[in-house]
């Protein structure tokens, strides 16, 4: 897995390299542009990640409610008797 990691940022880095390279030898973009468009190429992937981490954060809070409650067989999900 950890070397699955390392792939996957390479190619995000690569990619991410290839794409502001593109952007930099635009002769119709103004320099604003040029750096605006390349600042937002590398923050998306930066912006993803942090994505994920707040949904799993969350995913694994709401977890953390399922488990069971005592020796009870309920839960305390809040749902009654069927």
């Amino acid at each position: 897995m950890n070397d699955f990691v390392w792939v996957m940022i390479a190619i995000i880095a690569l990619l991410n390299l290839g794409v502001s390279i593109f952007v930099a030898r635009r002769p119709d973009l103004e320099t604003f542009q040029k750096g605006a468009q390349i600042f937002l190429v590398w923050l998306i992937p930066v912006i993803m990640a942090c994505v994920v981490l707040i949904i799993n954060r969350d995913s694994d809070s709401n977890l953390k409610f399922k488990k069971k409650v005592g020796n009870s067989g309920f839960d305390n999900t809040g749902g009654g008797p069927d």
